[in-house]
Parts: structure tokens; sequence; C-alpha cells
């Protein structure tokens, strides 16, 4: 009986080590990095504080969405953040577009709202200005047509500006 079970105990060692030995070797290399690489001679961005020019102004909206787009270029880039004229990069822009639609009726009543959301971005590269660019980002969040929109704002706050975030960075900095 203890040949048995030390044959056993052999043949379960003998087959986890394999399996890790295996495992081990057998990775796969996945990257999601998203952004394009920087050249090297820019070392430089600054963001200048983004306006509110769409008809309806949430106060709160274009002070965050600047704050966060700073905070993401430090934290996912190599570039140091300036506040003069001699940025390499010079990111500016102002909220185009806030305000609501009916998307969906009901018993001839409003039953959904739709809150557009739309950003105009100008970059400008100091040091190749055939790569300035202006673009717009638009996205589109709806709800319930029986919440007030400061409701709306505050369940999608967050992802409101996360998603300006982000497309503001992916239009930078990616080569999508």
């Amino acid at each position: 009986m203890n040949n048995i079970v030390h044959r056993t105990s052999y043949s379960t060692y003998l087959i986890c080590s394999l399996l890790l030995l295996t495992l081990n070797y057998a990775t796969c290399k996945y990257s999601t990095k998203d952004t394009s690489p920087i050249p090297a001679d820019v070392k430089t961005f600054r963001v200048n504080y983004f306006e509110n020019k769409a008809r309806y102004v949430n106060p709160q909206l274009t002070p965050q969405l600047t704050e966060k787009l700073k905070q993401k270029i430090i934290g996912q880039t190599r570039l140091r953040q300036i506040n003069g004229d001699e940025a390499h990069y010079d990111i500016s822009g102002y909220l185009s577009d806030y305000s609501v639609t009916t998307t969906g009726i009901t018993n001839q009543n409003a039953s959904t709202n739709r809150l557009n959301v739309s950003f105009h971005l100008v970059f400008k590269n100091t040091l190749d200005q055939k790569k300035d660019f202006e673009t717009d980002i638009t996205n589109n969040y709806d709800f319930d047509a029986q919440k007030s929109l400061q409701q709306a704002e505050t369940e999608n706050g967050a992802a409101i500006i996360k998603n300006l975030v982000d497309g503001i960075f992916n239009k930078i900095f990616s080569n999508w």
C-alpha cells in the first residue's frame, strides 16, 4: 500500500511540475496600450482652461474636464505640464453643445430624453504645425424622461467627464 501511495504522490508531483513548466513557457503577450509613440522632441504640454459656449451651462463640467484631462496626460504619458506659451502640445477647446432632446415617446408622453454633450477640441503642435487640428467629440446619454436634467447630470456626471476626457486624449495621442 505504501508503494502505491508513493507512486501516486510522485505521479501527481510530476504532472503538476510539467503543467507549471508548460504554463510558464506558454504565455501570450498582449498589450492594451492605446497611445502612439510621442516624438522624442515633444516634452511638454499645456491644457488651457476649457470654456463653456453651450446654451445651457453646467458650471462644474468644464473645470472638471480641464483637470481630469491634465491628470490623464500626466498619468499616461511622459510629458511634463507647463503653463507657458512654449508648450510643445497646446490643448484648448470649448463645450459647444449641452442640450436635452426627447428620444422616446410612449402613450403620447416623453419616455426617454437624451443629454447631448459636444466638445470642440483645438490641438496645436508648436514643433510641427502640420499636425495641428480641430475636431468635435460628441457623446449622448439617455435617461428616463421622468427625471430632471439635474438628476440625469448626477447619475451620468462621472461618465460624461470620463468619456470626454478619453475622447480628447485618444484624438491627440492615438492613431486610430
